[in-house]
C-alpha cells in the first residue's frame, strides 16, 4: 500500500446533452456495434464516451453526462450524483476491438478517467474508495492484469478537488482509497486515474464507495 499527497482538481464541466432522446439514438448505434462482442449484455441505461459505454445499472447512483475519449489529455469525463451512502458499481463495456494503448505494451489497456460526483446522500463524506473487478463481487488478483495503473509507482494521473492523500492496495484487492478531506452533501467532488489491464476484457467494473463518519 503506497500513500500520496494530492492535489486538488479543477472543475469541469461537460455541455449538457440535448435531451434523453439524443441519447437513446447514440447509445443505440453504439450497442448494435457492441451486440457481436464476446459477453456483451444489453441492459441498463448507457453512456457511449470514448472506445467504451458506461452504465448505471446495478443502482445506487446516476450517471447524468459523459464525454472526452479516453487519453491522459482527455480523459473520459462521468457525471454522476449519488442519493445514498451505499456503494454503487460502476459497468465498463468495450465499444471497439482496438483499445488504447501505450507503445510498446502489446495489448494493454489504458483508460484515463475522472468521475464528478454530486454528494446527494444526505451524509458528508469523509472518505472514498473505488475497487476494480472483473467478476462482479469478486476481487481482482494480480493474475487477471487489471489495476490502477499498478506498476506506475509514482502516478501522476490521481487527482481529487476535495482529499488530500489516496492510498493503493493492489493485492488481494485493486483499490484505491481517498482520505483527508471531506465532501457534504449537495457539494460536487472529483476523482481521476488511470486504469490499465494486460489482459483486456470486453466488460469490467468499478465499484465506488462514500464513506461516512462513524457517529
Amino acid at each position: 500500500m503506497r500513500t500520496r499527497e494530492l492535489s486538488c482538481l479543477p472543475p469541469v464541466r461537460l455541455p449538457k446533452p440535448p435531451g434523453r432522446g439524443w441519447k437513446f439514438v447514440v447509445s443505440a448505434f453504439v450497442a448494435a456495434l457492441l451486440a457481436a462482442a464476446p459477453g456483451f449484455a444489453e441492459e441498463g441505461d448507457m453512456w457511449p464516451a470514448g472506445p467504451y459505454m458506461f452504465s448505471d445499472e446495478p443502482g445506487h447512483f446516476t450517471i447524468t453526462a459523459a464525454g472526452g475519449t479516453g487519453t491522459r489529455d482527455d480523459p473520459i469525463v462521468l457525471i454522476e450524483e449519488f442519493v445514498s451512502a451505499t456503494p454503487a458499481t460502476l459497468t465498463i463495456r468495450t465499444a471497439m476491438r482496438r483499445m488504447p494503448r501505450l507503445p510498446g505494451d502489446g495489448q494493454l489497456m489504458v483508460l484515463h478517467l475522472r468521475l464528478d460526483i454530486l454528494n446527494n446522500s444526505g451524509h458528508p463524506w469523509i472518505e472514498f474508495e473505488f475497487e476494480l473487478q472483473e467478476i462482479p463481487g469478486r476481487p481482482s488478483v494480480f493474475g487477471d492484469g487489471l489495476s490502477f495503473d499498478q506498476r506506475n509507482r509514482s502516478p501522476e494521473t490521481i487527482s481529487s478537488s476535495a482529499f488530500t492523500r489516496f492510498d493503493r492496495s493492489f493485492e488481494p484487492y485493486d483499490r484505491l482509497l481517498f482520505s483527508g478531506g471531506q465532501v457534504d452533501p449537495l457539494h460536487t467532488v472529483s476523482f481521476q486515474f488511470a486504469i490499465t489491464d494486460f489482459t483486456p476484457r470486453w466488460t469490467f467494473y468499478l465499484v465506488q464507495d462514500p464513506r461516512i463518519p462513524s457517529s
